[in-house]
């Protein structure tokens, strides 16, 4: 931090002059990526004209301010700013944020159409984060939010032709493309889909299609069975065109809507990897509920996974949540200043520094087997299997081959009188399901590029980009991973174990 101060002492920042008086509208504030370009915009850039937020009102909270107030404000991303700064830090909320109860799902994002309108004229830019990250979504809720609401937002830049959009996807919208992939329209992997002379893909008939299977399992199912039909229905139709999961499908349906509506008009798309804990700002480590890889580290630890379908050799592509936050904010500050043309930015590490499956895997349980106890919200005890990665195939074999005698043996102890499953077998059911969902990315044949983001990089400067760093090589993996990562779980993202709250009140209680 102090060589970020000596460098902003000594030059211009080309982002802090270019965001001086700018009115930016962000959706999905509620969510992890979103809390952190807020604070890195609150913290870094206050000379800001406004930050106005788009938030849906909930039970506990009627409107979108309180909202704020109680669940987004209070977070612990805020901590350093509150900490250092408290007077700045309550000054920017009472002045600068604006809470605009909506949804951004709805025609005029449900606030009516005059207000609408006053808010296009209002702004100069919309950064859309909003999405449903679940791989397994229900392909209707799927659509809503991550493709059909896009046009909400396209229709604020038809109402005010100077507004700069950049809308958040993921690099996964390669979906399953091999080889090098660059920063650019990526076509379906599978079955055809026409393209426009443009170069985006015509994907209109085929959102009506799904809409029309949607319909048809409505007619049929209702209740639970009619979601899981529809959750089934994503996923078919994900892999039909070339796509692992419901999420990464709908999230390319909803940039090609994104390129043909703002045709001739300011277009930024930004594409993370798999999103991680921060890797410096606002804290080391700092991180929000469970994410991708988090998912398989957490049943290691409880020990109720030790085999998963993957490739050793393969690059998983992570990036610290910061990284990302400073690239939407670079990018943001190159759309205002140079709006009317479509860019796409991937931030992510693989081509610029790869860590591999195995070496992922082998710095998470290095550390594990030394210092597994200061982790203690995420370890019980001393991981004593190890966790092997081996190739589906064979994943397969073994458990299929395990599952039968296990079911048989299951079902004797039933019959016996037992009213519990074989713990075994409820291992092995949360093996199949997490590499269900997430064994795609953890067997690539795909490294993303992203030499367009670090030319930006580049083109902004050496105060913005010591400001705002956006460069993956800057990460120390086996530090990240087994120092910066795993504290931040462990703090931020795990609540202690119940015998572990309890003795703690005792101890209040004691100490009172």
């Amino acid at each position: 931090m102090a060589n970020q101060q000596a460098v902003a002492c000594t030059a211009t920042s080309q982002v802090l002059e270019r965001l001086k008086g700018k009115r930016v509208l962000i959706t999905g504030t509620s969510g992890f990526l979103g809390k952190v370009v807020l604070e890195k915009l609150m913290r870094a850039v206050p000379d800001i004209g406004g930050v106005y937020l788009l938030i849906r009102a909930n039970r506990k909270h009627a409107d979108a301010r309180s909202r704020f107030l109680e669940e987004v404000a209070t977070s612990s991303v805020f901590d350093r700013m509150r900490e250092s700064d408290p007077e700045a830090f309550e000054s920017f909320i009472a002045e600068k944020i604006h809470c605009i109860t909506g949804e951004v799902t709805e025609p005029s994002f449900g606030i009516g159409r005059e207000h609408f309108h006053k808010l296009a004229g209002d702004l100069d830019a919309v950064i859309n984060s909003a999405a449903s990250v679940n791989f397994q979504e229900a392909l209707d809720q799927a659509l809503n939010i991550n493709t059909l609401c896009l046009e909400n937002i396209a229709e604020l830049a038809r109402l005010n032709s100077e507004l700069s959009v950049l809308q958040v996807s993921t690099c996964y919208v390669n979906g399953m493309n091999s080889g090098q992939v660059d920063e650019a329209i990526i076509k379906p992997a599978k079955k055809s889909i026409p393209r426009s002379g443009h170069g985006y893909y015509e994907v209109e008939s085929l959102v009506e299609d799904l809409q029309s299977k949607i319909d048809d399992e409505r007619v049929r199912y209702n209740g639970k069975a009619l979601e899981k039909r529809l959750v089934e229905l994503g996923l078919r139709e994900a892999r039909r065109y070339g796509w692992s999961d419901t999420y990464t499908f709908t999230k390319w349906l909803g940039e090609q809507l994104l390129m043909k509506a703002l045709q001739g008009r300011s277009l930024t798309l930004v594409r993370p990897s798999i999103i991680e804990s921060a890797l410096e700002e606002p804290a080391a480590g700092w991180i929000e509920g469970v994410k991708v890889a988090d998912a398989i580290i957490l049943a290691y630890a409880r020990e109720k996974v030790s085999l998963f379908p993957g490739d050793r050799s393969g690059v998983i592509d992570v990036i610290p949540v910061d990284l990302v936050a400073n690239s939407i904010i670079l990018a943001l500050a190159e759309a205002v200043a140079e709006p009317d043309t479509h860019r796409i930015y991937q931030c992510c590490s693989g081509s610029s520094n790869p860590i591999t499956i195995g070496e992922f895997i082998d710095h998470l349980l290095a550390e594990a087997k030394v210092n597994y106890a200061a982790y203690d919200h995420l370890f019980y005890r001393k991981p004593t299997k190890p966790f092997v990665a081996v190739n589906r195939t064979l994943f397969d074999l073994v458990v299929s081959g395990v599952r039968l005698p296990l079911s048989l043996t299951n079902g004797v102890l039933k019959r016996l009188g037992s009213r519990t499953d074989l713990k075994w077998l409820r291992n092995l059911d949360t093996t199949q399901s997490l590499a269900t969902i997430f064994g795609f990315y953890t067997t690539p044949d795909y490294i993303f590029r992203n030499d367009e983001l670090l030319a930006l990089a580049k083109r902004s400067g050496d105060v913005d980009q010591s400001l705002f760093p956006v460069d993956a090589r800057a990460i120390d993996w086996e530090s990240y991973l087994r120092k910066i990562h795993l504290a931040g779980l462990n703090r931020y993202a795990l609540k202690p174990r119940k015998s572990q709250r309890v003795r703690a009140k005792q101890q209040a209680k004691r100490a009172a």
